[in-house]
């Protein structure tokens, strides 16, 4: 580790890499999954998707972990595209580490769905049954969490789940990753759990790399809490940790 900080309530860790950075949060999603095994033989976690992940699931999928006695969900998905769509998240998690680790259940939420409105409540029903030990996240450049962009974000949403507008920023970052051709293909709307979903769970573990992000982060750690800034949220939360490469921690 580079460095350590913290703001507020939330744990701020700088790695020199985002290999380093990956590992470091591989080992404290494995800490929180195997603490909550040993104390009632399960646990549940949220998995996020995005280039920001490609180093922590590829180290998480490393790690000893008894993924038979875990349920897992996720954080949002584009509405309108099938999970076999090259930028489906289900599809994301399915490739990058699900069917390799064969976890105990997969809770999925389908963008695709005939009705919406009916599977944001089935989403939100199975939540509700499984208490999330540990939400694995990113922030966007927009500094959103999930989908919640600025637009959007709500402290005290009512909600789960919601249908969500993606701004113009958010839909810029899909593209810029490269898993849309073009600005017209990414889609303008998702399905997202809200901040309240994610602020509910045990423990947060939100990693961010590269320097496309150094202003997000800046911003999350020093402006004002607010959904201007849907990320500062998570410096109320006293279980989160969030880890950082150099490129990301560059304004800091």
């Amino acid at each position: 580790m580079k460095e350590s900080l913290q703001i507020d309530n939330l744990k701020v860790e700088v790695y020199e890499t985002s290999d380093a950075m990956g590992m470091a949060a591989a080992d404290f999603v494995q800490e929180k999954l195997s603490a909550a095994i040993e104390e009632k033989g399960s646990a549940n976690i949220i998995l996020a998707t995005g280039a920001s992940q490609f180093k922590f699931l590829k180290a998480l999928k490393e790690r000893v972990i008894d993924w038979h006695k875990i349920t897992v969900f996720h954080l949002d998905e584009y509405q309108g595209i099938s999970d076999t769509h090259p930028a489906s998240f289900r599809k994301y998690l399915k490739d990058r580490i699900l069917d390799a680790v064969q976890p105990k259940e997969v809770h999925f939420l389908n963008g695709d769905a005939d009705d919406l409105e009916t599977e944001m409540d089935r989403y939100a029903e199975i939540l509700q049954k499984h208490p999330i030990d540990i939400a694995c996240i990113g922030i966007g450049e927009n500094a959103h969490i999930a989908f919640n962009d600025p637009p959007v974000a709500d402290f005290k949403d009512q909600k789960l789940v919601k249908s969500v507008i993606l701004d113009e920023a958010c839909r810029k970052q899909q593209l810029g990753e490269g898993w849309f051709p073009s600005l017209d293909e990414v889609p303008e709307r998702a399905l997202t759990l809200t901040i309240p979903a994610i602020m509910a769970c045990k423990a947060i573990s939100c990693v961010v790399p590269d320097e496309r992000k150094a202003e997000a982060v800046y911003n999350t750690l020093n402006n004002e809490i607010n959904t201007d800034v849907p990320a500062t949220i998570l410096r109320r939360h006293e279980q989160t940790r969030m880890f950082l490469d150099t490129a990301s921690a560059t304004n800091l």
